[in-house]
């Protein structure tokens, strides 16, 4: 794509080319994320987009410099590589020790062909500095309301000197050097004004899938979400022969709270609850899967676990909730569980038989004298 071939300038192309790169990126990316939603791969998004982005800047990176190591042009994608850079410590957040540096900078010098010049080391410092720069501006200011000053602040200056490196080393002229930096200015700038847009578009995406999924009050799973991860779950426990675990409980005499104390009274009781829950599952095994599926009544999946083994689980929940006392501005209120536990069996045929099995421990706690676990 140069002049002569589609009277298209270089820069021009440059742009479109920066722009198919990071897009590509964000389809890849997002189609990994579904997936591993899909699938219900037990990593965060965060850790997928930090891995995925290092990676994939990485081979972006060493494949656009293969093709002229030691050349005296060596110098002329640097624009995309600094680029890299700023994606993965700016955009993707993603930090590095800074025991790893050296380590880095040196696999990449030996690849470069650059270890016997002193402009190399230069440049290799200064790209550190930029790096860690880049790390700080996010950690400080990207929530801002001039966090795009504080970006092009830092990206400016930054660019200029790694330019000046490469100016003392490839000796080309200086207005090559001043048109290098302004195009790396403009690519910054339209780099910060793409990637805002892009990632706001998908932390809104990511607000609304949550509010589709989660209990706004408990910050729990909600119904729909609990249906979609029993069926998983269900054909997973039937195709594998691995165990699968419900327990379901509700708290006792709830509609006695909201209509002796009001209905904020009930909402600080369910939201006390659902914490004290998440406390011992963190304690005790996070994968655990927490919902709210009605007023107030609450479901946990246990992928791997027998009906003993969740109830080992179920009686820690059961005796902390014992132990909570909910203080009202004017009353305090003493709360207590009713629970039934159940396992997969052979002849369920559907979630619904299993989900049903474990309703029905659980009004056999209500039926006689509520405060307590059945297991069947």
């Amino acid at each position: 794509m140069t002049w002569s071939q589609w009277q298209v300038p270089p820069f021009v192309s440059s742009i479109f080319f920066i722009l198919g790169v990071f897009t590509l990126y964000w389809v890849t990316f997002n189609w990994l994320d579904s997936w591993c939603h899909r699938h219900h791969v037990g990593i965060a998004d965060d850790v997928i987009n930090g891995w995925y982005g290092v990676i994939y800047m990485l081979v972006f990176v060493f494949s656009m410099q293969t093709p002229i190591l030691g050349q005296a042009s060596a110098w002329e994608f640097m624009n995309f590589q600094l680029l890299a850079v700023i994606f993965c410590a700016y955009f993707l957040n993603i930090h590095i020790s800074y025991y790893l540096f050296p380590p880095i900078i040196l696999a990449y010098m030996i690849f470069n062909q650059s270890l016997g010049y002193w402009q190399s080391w230069g440049h290799a410092i200064t790209l550190v500095a930029f790096f860690i720069a880049m790390n700080w501006i996010r950690r400080w200011h990207h929530n801002q309301r001039y966090a795009w000053l504080a970006y092009m602040g830092v990206a400016i200056p930054f660019g200029g000197l790694l330019w000046l490196w490469m100016k003392f080393k490839f000796d080309f002229s200086w207005q090559t050097f001043q048109e290098e930096w302004l195009y790396l200015v403009i690519f910054e700038m339209l780099l910060y004004v793409y990637v805002d847009m892009i990632t706001h578009d998908g932390e809104q995406k990511i607000r609304l899938a949550r509010l589709a999924s989660h209990d706004t009050l408990t910050a729990t799973g909600n119904f729909s979400a609990y249906t979609s991860d029993a069926e998983f779950y269900f054909k997973e426990s039937l195709q594998s022969g691995r165990p699968l675990a419900m327990v379901m409980f509700d708290i006792d005499h709830f509609k006695q709270v909201n209509d002796t104390y009001g209905h904020s009274a009930g909402d600080a009781v369910l939201q006390q609850v659902a914490t004290t829950v998440k406390r011992v599952l963190k304690r005790t095994d996070p994968k655990i899967k927490f919902y709210r599926t009605g007023g107030e009544e609450f479901n946990l999946l246990f992928p791997g676990y027998d009906a003993q083994q969740a109830k080992v689980v179920a009686t820690a929940i059961f005796d902390a909730i014992n132990q909570l006392t909910v203080h009202t501005e004017e009353q305090t209120i003493q709360v207590t569980l009713s629970m039934g536990v159940s396992t997969v069996v052979a002849t369920d045929e559907s979630p619904m038989d299993f989900y049903n099995r474990v309703d029905q421990n659980l009004y056999y706690s209500k039926q006689h004298g509520r405060h307590q676990i059945t297991v069947a």
